[in-house]
């Protein structure tokens, strides 16, 4: 049996979410080595006035991520096996081993900030609860078109999509999927339109600057979930990482693939626990659980479930 991490990806942010990190050394360290990759306090990202930035979304969910995957190590409690969504993919690389953090938070900042350069306004993406794929697919081959912007970003469940694209494209589609059987629509708080080709030339533009950084082997199993698949050389898992962001997320697929290998215990990084709930969904004989757990409660599930292999 195996362990596996997961990382969030924007729209789980939370005001003050790395203030709420656990007082533990390793949280001041990777901290520390943020704000001196940034050249300015970290600290200062995760106020409400400060989420409405992409930039500052994506690095605090670097930051939380990488810290609470640190304090869980420390207290001897390795993982088998890490995930992301989304920018959550850069702490996954940071914990597999693969990704220099330092690295990763400057690419994270230069990432978000080709985003919101692409896209400052009108942009975004919306959460469509109820409908499968094919049927939501034949929607938007009606709403889309150059005026009208939308895709299929995320494939997070089997009835459970996301759609990128400009604001006027996402109204019109959840409209006609509410009349089409949909249960509900959210738009979510993203305020760009991650995972499609609107962000073609942004991904290009990463790709060049990922040119400048080592990316190794991961030394834990490092799973993608833009193709739902294992990485296992530093190249590869560059491109993955680079190109992310104009991929759509098979988020489904990596889970269930998580499972396949052996995982039986998912552990969701802050501050959410939205992949816990659709973790849940695949994990019906193991566990599924955020880290808000107690760290006492998360050590004890991390040695019992290691135990059996």
């Amino acid at each position: 049996m195996s362990v596996l991490l997961t990382f969030p990806g924007q729209g789980a942010q939370r005001s003050g979410m790395l203030h709420a990190l656990p007082d533990h050394a390793e949280v001041a360290r990777a901290l520390e080595e943020a704000s001196d990759a940034l050249g300015y306090d970290a600290l200062s990202l995760d106020d409400t006035n400060s989420l409405r930035s992409t930039v500052a979304v994506q690095l605090c969910l670097l930051i939380a991520g990488v810290a609470q995957a640190r304090v869980i190590s420390a207290f001897g409690h390795k993982p088998d096996m890490v995930t992301g969504l989304s920018i959550g993919a850069y702490p996954a690389a940071v914990i597999a081993g693969a990704l220099p953090y330092a690295d990763a938070v400057r690419l994270v900042a230069l990432r978000g900030q080709l985003m919101e350069q692409a896209f400052p306004h009108g942009y975004g993406m919306t959460a469509i609860v109820g409908m499968t794929q094919r049927a939501l697919e034949r929607l938007i081959a009606e709403v889309n078109s150059p005026a009208m912007p939308v895709f299929l970003a995320n494939i997070n469940a089997r009835t459970q999509m996301v759609v990128a694209g400009s604001d006027a494209a996402m109204q019109r589609l959840a409209t006609l999927a509410g009349e089409h059987g949909a249960q509900r629509h959210e738009r979510l708080d993203v305020a760009v339109p991650s995972h499609c080709a609107l962000l073609d030339a942004s991904a290009t533009a990463l790709a060049d600057a990922f040119g400048q950084v080592s990316v190794r082997a991961p030394h834990l199993v490092y799973l993608s979930s833009s193709i739902a698949r294992p990485l296992f050389d530093g190249p590869r898992i560059a491109a993955d990482l680079a190109g992310n962001m104009a991929r759509q997320v098979r988020w489904d697929d990596t889970v269930r693939l998580a499972w396949e290998r052996g995982a039986r215990l998912a552990i969701e990084m802050p501050p959410s626990s939205t992949l816990t709930r659709l973790s849940s969904a695949i994990f019906t004989e193991g566990i599924a659980v955020s880290s808000a757990t107690s760290l006492p409660d998360l050590g004890m599930l991390i040695e019992r479930e290691q135990a059996r292999q």
